[in-house]
């Protein structure tokens, strides 16, 4: 018998696109993001792009993104749809600054996480129990967080001293680390504006500059969820119960418990994100703090493929644009003008190499619309600066939405023994 016959078939590897990128790949896209980012930045004169003190603000403003799409993962993976994450973060910034006035932040941090874990309860005890809508149920708990925060607001805050039925007394803030020697050199080298170097270096000097220990604890959480929810008999018990719970079931998955337990998860993270808005972002609580940004963290998920991962670049995604707005970038989202328009051209010719030309003809139009705005004008409106976050938010669900695999049973009524 031949040799060949006698060797095993070896399995050919998908072609990228098919598959998700290893580790490496996914290094190699960073790297190549970055670069096309300094190429604008040295075409378009505009260094605050990649800047120190952008970097360090698109943090902040992506942690609470992140924790409240965090949260969403852990019920959307157990099949429930949470669009009450709005309203479960605004429990948390309330819980998080009556218990951080009075016995300190950490204290606030973690009432704020009972918080929204109440809000969460709720969720999973009228969709999971009762079968309510969840779409239904969520937007309850969104006008229901609101006029309960305000009512407390009105005995507790608007009788302390500094405080109003809208504002809370200042909360004592949450200590900050940074790395004097590396975060000195990272500044001193992003100020050379070298191709590449510069801005390699702002990332990581705004990454190890004014850390909130609040922020160390939320980058955990990500690669945390991961392990547990793909590398734990637990995480398999609960991805089957969105997958197929009436098969999970039949196992003996107890899916009624798994549900409540990962709802329950999702309004503790989305607590801990209106907790650090509370503390970390403004250091007092404000009525309509969230600011929509559960929303964006549903979006973020959404962008990610209900993958951690891919979670915290969307919510990265959504933070930069956000930190445009906060520190007056007309001139830098000028710049990104011209990066999106590059985006879209590489857009396009993937899309032609796929063989799909009528969307390729369409994303070719709109980056011709975006290059002939770049060339007409010399700094873009305040309007669109502060409108920036949400138009990034409908362009990259539009982008990314053909390739988005969402848990089988997302959202379906589930009753014991309907299977059977």
């Amino acid at each position: 018998m031949s040799t060949a016959l006698t060797q095993a078939p070896t399995a050919k590897r998908k072609p990228f696109g098919s598959r998700r990128p290893t580790l490496a790949e996914w290094m190699l896209i960073i790297a190549a993001g970055l670069a096309l980012f300094s190429l604008v930045r040295i075409i378009t004169g505009a260094n605050g792009v990649t800047s120190t003190g952008q970097v360090s603000a698109a943090l902040r403003l992506a942690v609470p993104i992140g924790l409240a799409g965090l949260g969403g993962l852990w019920a959307e993976r157990a099949g429930v749809i949470n669009i009450g994450l709005e309203g479960m973060m605004i429990l948390g910034t309330w819980f998080g600054a009556w218990a951080g006035v009075q016995w300190g932040p950490w204290t606030g941090v973690v009432m704020g996480i009972v918080g929204g874990a109440l809000g969460g309860l709720l969720h999973a005890i009228v969709t999971v129990s009762f079968g309510v809508n969840h779409i239904v149920s969520g937007v309850a708990i969104n006008i229901l967080a609101v006029g309960v925060t305000r009512y407390l607001s009105s005995f507790t805050f608007a009788d302390m001293e500094g405080g109003t039925v809208k504002q809370s007394p200042a909360i004592d803030p949450i200590a900050t680390i940074t790395v004097p020697w590396l975060s000195d050199q990272m500044r001193e080298l992003n100020g050379k504006h070298w191709f590449f170097v510069s801005d390699l270096a702002g990332f990581i000097g705004g990454v190890t500059t004014n850390l909130s220990l609040l922020t160390v604890v939320a980058l955990a959480l990500v690669p945390l969820t991961w392990w547990v929810l793909w590398r734990t008999a637990f995480g398999l018990r609960l991805r089957s119960c969105g997958e197929n719970p009436t098969a999970a079931e039949s196992l003996g998955v107890n899916v009624y418990k798994y549900k409540y337990i990962a709802v329950i998860i999702s309004g503790g993270c989305a607590g801990l994100g209106g907790v650090f808005l509370a503390e970390v972002a403004s250091s007092i609580y404000q009525e309509g703090q969230t600011g929509g940004r559960g929303y964006i963290g549903l979006a973020a998920m959404i962008f990610g493929n209900w993958m951690p991962g891919g979670l915290a670049l969307g919510a990265g995604l959504f933070g930069y644009a956000d930190s445009l707005n906060l520190r007056g970038g007309g001139e830098n989202v000028h710049a990104l003008l011209l990066l999106l328009t590059i985006l879209l051209v590489l857009a396009v010719a993937w899309q032609l190499w796929r063989r799909k030309y009528v969307p390729a003809v369409i994303t070719a139009a709109v980056a011709a619309g975006l290059f002939v705005w770049y060339l007409a004008v010399d700094e873009v409106p305040s309007q669109f600066v502060s409108a920036a976050p949400y138009v990034a938010t409908l362009l990259v669900l539009a982008l990314s939405a053909q390739r988005l695999r969402m848990p089988k049973s997302l959202g379906q009524s589930y009753r014991k023994g309907e299977g059977k």
